[in-house]
């Protein structure tokens, strides 16, 4: 059960450092509204 339980922080902690170098990568290319299908030139309207 220890292992299973290792596996599973493994892949969250993975999975949201992977989000997060998404989210990160996206704010510094200029994205406003990110998962907005036009981030790049929304000017902000996104809510």
């Amino acid at each position: 059960m220890i292992i299973s339980t290792i596996i599973g922080c493994l892949a969250l902690a993975t999975i949201l450092g992977l989000a997060i170098t998404y989210i990160v990568k996206l704010k510094k290319g200029g994205a406003k509204c990110i998962g907005c299908p036009y981030a790049c030139e929304c000017n902000k309207q996104c809510k």
